[in-house]
């Protein structure tokens, strides 16, 4: 378990299905993703199952975001491999998606900041991206507040006819700005 100011950041469980599936099944989490709104209960199911898997693969992937002070569930945050979207291949991805309840509370920089440290300090990653629609204008402003820059647009993969940003940092511009 990793803590931040206000996080604790923690690798996920089989037990964190039910709270995961509620905070996934919001409409408004899955607002700018291909699901255009909540995810059902199963799909969930097989995320949560891959977040675990990636972690006993690589050794990193997205935690479980959990407020301190209240022990609330309120997302993940982390890194992981978009092997979804080739254009980008070879890569690591910062990612996140919080309940609405947590947005615009910062939490999303606090842990993305802690998962570049994560990344470059404790894995010897060279360069993370992170990849947004230029329509989630808040998810483009956490990357700019954790450094990352522009780098690219490219189609998204499952919707030629929509276009995704793709941001990056590398180890040597964080650690210039940390």
């Amino acid at each position: 378990m990793i803590e931040t100011v206000r996080l604790l950041l923690r690798r996920w469980s089989p037990d964190d299905l039910d709270d995961f599936a509620a905070i996934m099944a919001n409409d408004l989490v899955g607002k700018y993703s291909l699901s255009r709104g909540g995810i059902p209960r199963e799909r969930s199911e097989e995320i949560l199952a891959n977040f675990i898997k990636h972690w006993d693969d690589r050794g990193f992937g997205p935690w479980a975001a959990i407020v301190k002070e209240t022990r609330t569930l309120i997302g993940y945050i982390g890194l992981n491999t978009p092997f979804w979207f080739p254009a980008v291949m070879p890569a690591v991805e910062v990612g996140y998606r919080l309940h609405p309840s947590a947005w615009n509370q910062g939490y999303a920089t606090e842990g993305a900041h802690e998962a570049l440290r994560f990344g470059f300090a404790d894995h010897g990653l060279d360069e993370i991206i992170a990849i947004y629609e230029p329509e989630n204008v808040a998810s483009g402003r956490v990357m700019e507040k954790i450094g990352m820059q522009f780098r690219m647009e490219a189609p998204d993969p499952a919707d030629e006819t929509a276009t995704l940003r793709v941001y990056a940092i590398t180890k040597e511009k964080w650690r210039a700005g940390s």
